[in-house]
């Protein structure tokens, strides 16, 4: 599964030949979509920026817009530590305007997720200070991962956040004052920390809460092959955080190496009937759980690009509604987060863009 020299496990690299060896038409081409979460980055030595995100937009699907959330790239290096992180949002804001200069009709990161030490005190005011004045009215929420799991004492992907961090006195400061600037909180957690998110929502219930990745079921170390108990001890918890009513829930993640996805080793990759099935438990679940208008899809690329494309994992998103109604279609796809994220989707002008801008974006 790619264990590195730390022992945590690394995302596979997208493999463009062995995407191309499945390829399926567009299912209903016309409905609108916002993409709720993706990244862009330099992983790999390969890039996910302007031209694979635009590819992967313009392939079929009807994709109105996209929400960049925060992944550590291009960050300031020569600003003060708590101010770096907005190196990132001036860079993702100056991709999303060559977007526009372009031509692209996707609003590309028409909301920005970054990234802030929630635990910095009044340092907080200024990071989110300096984020907005980089965003270009786009930034929208942040991220800072409390992903925990005893399991893996050292982390899974990155270093482990410390425990109990939602908990903690100086976080949930950190949180009042996102919530007061009407910004939204990302939660990346795993599973098991789903009761303490609950115990947060109820705490401040002024927050909007996006959960991640349906909360991140972990499928490798102690966890393979225990499908069916984690899944329940999933859907309890689920249920108790679908009663606080600032939470909705991404559906997607599904190509995390970290939940136990395997697809890249198959010579073919899976279509999305197979998509479709595997993940049906799952999302069934939480538009049962939470309402459809507290549910958004995500397409979490690149990382979940090495195991299906683009395409195929809007298909099969499309597949999985196909029974909903036009409105809970309309708020799968599009309008929770739309809400969420509090986006403006009115198109805007093309910027013209200096040769210069568009080098140092």
């Amino acid at each position: 599964m790619g264990l590195d020299v730390t022992g945590r496990y690394r995302y596979p690299a997208p493999d463009p030949s062995w995407l191309q060896r499945h390829v399926e038409d567009v299912i209903d081409p016309d409905l609108p979509i916002v993409d709720a979460h993706h990244h862009l980055w330099v992983e790999h030595e390969s890039p996910y920026l302007l031209d694979e995100i635009t590819a992967d937009v313009a392939d079929g699907h009807r994709i109105d817009a996209t929400v960049f959330v925060q992944a550590h790239y291009g960050y300031d290096l020569n600003a003060p530590a708590h101010l770096a992180p907005a190196g990132e949002t001036r860079k993702v804001a100056a991709i999303a305007a060559a977007a526009r200069a372009g031509g692209v009709t996707t609003r590309i990161a028409a909301g920005i997720v970054g990234f802030v030490d929630l635990t910095l005190g009044d340092l907080v005011d200024d990071a989110l200070d300096a984020h907005q004045a980089a965003a270009d009215g786009a930034f929208c929420g942040v991220r800072h991962s409390v992903s925990n799991d005893p399991a893996f004492p050292d982390g899974i992907v990155i270093r482990p956040a410390p425990a109990h961090l939602l908990s903690n006195a100086a976080y949930r400061s950190g949180l009042g004052k996102v919530a007061a600037r009407g910004l939204t909180y990302d939660a990346m957690l795993y599973q098991v920390q789903l009761p303490e998110l609950t115990a947060m929502a109820r705490a401040l219930p002024e927050l909007q809460i996006v959960l991640d990745h349906i909360g991140c079921i972990l499928g490798i170390g102690p966890y393979a092959g225990q499908r069916d108990e984690t899944f329940r001890v999933w859907r309890r918890d689920m249920a108790a955080l679908a009663a606080c009513p600032n939470v909705v829930v991404k559906l997607g993640g599904f190509g995390m190496i970290i939940t136990g996805a395997t697809w890249h080793e198959r010579p073919v990759p899976p279509s999305s009937v197979e998509l479709a099935d595997a993940w049906r438990p799952y999302i069934e679940t939480c538009v049962e759980l939470f309402g459809a208008k507290r549910c958004l899809f995500e397409s979490n690329f690149p990382v979940d690009k090495a195991m299906y494309s683009y395409r195929t994992l809007w298909n099969a998103f499309k597949r999985l509604a196909a029974g909903a109604s036009d409105d809970e279609k309309t708020a799968l796809f599009s309008a929770t987060a739309a809400t969420a994220y509090r986006l403006n989707l009115a198109k805007a002008a093309p910027v013209a863009l200096t040769h210069r801008e568009m080098a140092n974006g």
